[in-house]
């Protein structure tokens, strides 16, 4: 009878081990940090911006879509700079202390264009974010028309 309780306990533990023991040495998708959505992300200090993209319908004018959380309690003046062929810039930014700013959108206050360029869908556009003296940060923004119906209204106003 004691033969046939070590057996079972062998293959109970056995079980066990192979059935949990699979993710072990696996990543945990929660711990990589990672942009969920279309757009790209960003943070600088206390500024983190969010879900960046640009919206074109014919790549001649690029409109800046993104949201921007100022995490301090001051003002903060974020500026978008940009170098691409034939066009090349910089806009300012206004971000209220501890709160949300949205950009590009229909309902938006703020808006930057960026104007003059032949910037194809698909394409990825290096933008650099800075402010005050930080060092800033430039990602690769993804360019996305607006065949798709949650982007049409993000199209640069001349394109409608």
């Amino acid at each position: 009878m004691n033969t046939r309780m070590a057996a079972t306990i062998a293959l109970a533990a056995a079980i066990m081990v192979g059935a949990s023991g699979c993710t072990f040495s696996a990543n945990i998708a929660t711990q990589k940090e990672y942009d969920p959505s279309d757009g790209v992300g960003t943070t600088i200090d206390d500024v983190s911006v969010r879900n960046v993209l640009l919206i074109t319908d014919e790549g001649q004018n690029l409109n800046l879509v993104m949201t921007v959380a100022n995490n301090s309690t001051e003002t903060v003046d974020l500026e978008v700079k940009w170098n691409l062929d034939g066009a090349s810039g910089d806009e300012t930014i206004t971000l209220d202390g501890s709160a949300l700013t949205s950009v590009g959108g229909p309902d938006d206050e703020q808006t930057i264009v960026i104007s003059g360029t032949d910037v194809i869908p698909g394409a990825l556009v290096p933008l650099f974010f800075t402010y005050g003296g930080a060092e800033g940060s430039q990602i690769e923004v993804p360019v996305l028309d607006g065949s798709l119906p949650e982007y049409e209204l993000y199209l640069p106003a001349d394109s409608e």
